[in-house]
């Protein structure tokens, strides 16, 4: 995804500050490990829940996606035990863990457009469990590092091994394309044993495709900038998915299933879990912490269970995240003795009426940075960060939009918390109502239309008016 990749830079940017970036997902989970159920809501077992995150608790949506999964299971004949469990995340993504566990996100089952893409994406996660994929790649991994140590102390040059591991991670990203492709294929004949039609693995591919698109367009990127094949890539490009399940030549007919789908997803959350806090437009408002801020207008922000991410139209970047540890003192004396290297032209301040500090990465304490500050506000016991990168000719303006927008940080009253919801999916019967009225109703600042025709599946607004029923999103 792209947040992670960016996550990922930030946490390098940033290795100075009290942030810290999130954590991969596991490879693989203990065997023998099981799911309860509390109200019809699955409960994962607590080290895997820390990594893949919490299920939604909607006991209605889990069942039915459950049994879309073990009807899959049963139509292909597969033997084992799978749990299929929807998570509280609005990411699109789906993935597995051994032995049998299947996940789906919320965010995924709102862009599928029918039961049978469901099930594709099922299918395909399935194949990578049935294959072991997971634990080729880890010994496949360890085989790389092994021969990098042994070319390193056969030639007593680290250069030689660290180009041996070179070689061998992009070997092993080849080979993780070859896996996806593998899962696609063996996710086919999933599908149509299940009585699906086979076609749903490459509309599943289509969905994914245009959500990526968009993505990319959030980020001021090209719209085909993921169509693009990249030697370092670990999952094949779309067209060379497509591709691939044409030549295995599979097709059938089969089951949509879309009303049952859309009747299920119908009212589903498509924010950020309460807990997380909410990205509405350029504001971060979190209902249980109670705090807001507002990113400079040309940021968009990304939520994670780790801190929030903004990423400006140059590529400056805003990192936020809260600590429950104790800050003892004045926060401008603990930025002194504390952050290495020391923050320099550190000055004591006040946000939103709340005890602050703001400070500089020294200059000369590493190349190629531009221009960096870290502001930290006192909220309740709380300590809350910023960390604001801008780099380009541009910067000394930049950074300081980014310290402003630092200052709009604020308390919510009581009221103003309680009155915070998710963004609700909605599926509507438009007779009567234009594509572009419905766009213009959703509660997003831009790309209204295209986040509509991507949401319903479809290429041009007339493609949508000829949908019977269309998904939408309310606040």
């Amino acid at each position: 995804m792209i947040f992670c990749r960016i996550l990922v830079l930030v946490a390098l940017l940033f290795a100075a500050s009290a942030c810290a970036a999130g954590n991969d997902l596991p490879q693989a989970a203990a065997a023998g490990t099981s799911t309860s159920s509390a109200g019809g809501v699955p409960v994962l077992p607590p080290a895997i829940e820390r990594d893949v995150g919490a299920a939604y608790p909607d006991a209605a949506l889990q069942a039915y996606v459950d049994r879309v999964g073990q009807k899959l299971v049963r139509g292909s004949g597969l033997t084992g035990s799978y749990r299929f469990v929807v998570l509280d995340l609005p990411v699109v993504n789906a993935h597995a863990l051994p032995p049998g566990y299947v996940f789906v996100t919320r965010g995924l089952l709102a862009v599928l457009d029918d039961e049978a893409e469901l099930a594709a994406a099922f299918a395909h996660e399935i194949g990578h469990l049935t294959q072991r994929h997971a634990a080729q790649r880890a010994r496949a991994r360890q085989g790389v590092l092994e021969a990098a140590v042994e070319a390193a102390t056969a030639t007593g040059s680290i250069t030689v091994g660290r180009s041996v591991a070179r070689d061998g991670l992009i070997a092993l990203r080849r080979y993780s394309r070859e896996q996806e492709l593998e899962a696609d294929r063996i996710g086919v004949g999933y599908l149509v044993q299940a009585g699906y039609r086979s076609s749903a693995m490459a509309s599943l591919i289509d969905r994914l495709r245009q959500q990526s698109q968009l993505e990319a367009q959030l980020l001021g990127e090209a719209p085909d900038s993921f169509d693009q094949r990249s030697a370092t890539a670990t999952h094949p490009a779309p067209f060379e998915r497509k591709s691939a399940l044409q030549a295995a030549g599979v097709s059938a007919s089969g089951e949509s299933g879309r009303a049952a789908y859309l009747e299920a997803i119908d009212g589903m959350s498509v924010d950020d879990a309460p807990d997380e806090g909410f990205v509405h437009g350029r504001a971060f408002l979190h209902p249980k912490l109670r705090l807001a801020f507002e990113a400079p207008a040309d940021f968009r922000l990304f939520n994670d269970q780790d801190g929030i991410l903004g990423v400006g139209r140059d590529r400056s970047l805003l990192y936020f995240s809260c600590s429950a540890d104790r800050v003892p003192g004045r926060l401008d004396d603990w930025m002194r003795n504390t952050l290495k290297p020391t923050p320099a032209g550190i000055q004591a301040t006040e946000i939103g009426g709340a005890e602050a500090a703001i400070g500089a990465r020294p200059r000369g304490s590493d190349t190629g940075l531009g221009q960096t500050r870290y502001v930290m506000v006192r909220h309740g016991d709380r300590i809350c960060f910023f960390n604001l990168l801008s780099e380009g000719p541009d910067r000394d303006r930049r950074i300081e939009v980014l310290v402003n927008a630092a200052r709009t940080f604020h308390t919510l009253t009581a009221a103003e918390a309680a009155a915070l919801r998710p963004y609700r999916l909605r599926v509507i019967t438009a007779a009567g109502t234009s594509p572009a009225q419905l766009a213009a109703r959703l509660p997003y600042d831009d790309l209204r239309m295209e986040r509509l025709l991507i949401l319903n599946g479809v290429n041009t607004p007339a493609e949508l008016a000829r949908l019977s029923r269309i998904k939408t999103v309310e606040p």
